[in-house]
């Protein structure tokens, strides 16, 4: 992976399955009409195809939207559980590392660690 992701970008992945075509603006209008999240937040969305081999993430860096996306040859990537009713789940940078890396999410187990957030 070779980009950084700031510790105080939230991460959003998108409930739904998008559709890859779209660019910027395309899945800047699925943040703000989806997600009802502003897509100039500096937030990072993250958003993965039906058949989850495709992975998009989109982020504004206070100069420009950047895209970030990434094909499986082999295999899916794993989705977390989201509930049904809701359009976006937040997730942790780690969470994002293995699914991006394909790391199985049922079985993991995180030991404690302190967080100015979670205090």
């Amino acid at each position: 992976m070779l980009f950084g992701i700031s510790g105080k970008a939230r991460l959003y992945l998108y409930s739904g399955s998008a559709d890859m075509r779209n660019g910027f603006d395309g899945l800047s209008g699925l943040v703000i009409n989806k997600l009802r999240q502003d897509p100039l937040s500096g937030d990072i969305f993250i958003f993965i195809n039906r058949t989850r081999t495709l992975i998009k993430l989109l982020v504004w860096d206070e100069t420009g939207f950047a895209i970030w996306h990434k094909r499986l040859e082999k295999g899916t990537f794993e989705m977390p559980y989201i509930d049904k009713a809701t359009k976006s789940v937040e997730i942790s940078r780690q969470k994002l590392m293995l699914i991006l890396e394909g790391i199985s999410l049922k079985n993991i187990q995180t030991r404690k660690r302190f967080s100015i957030e979670k205090q």
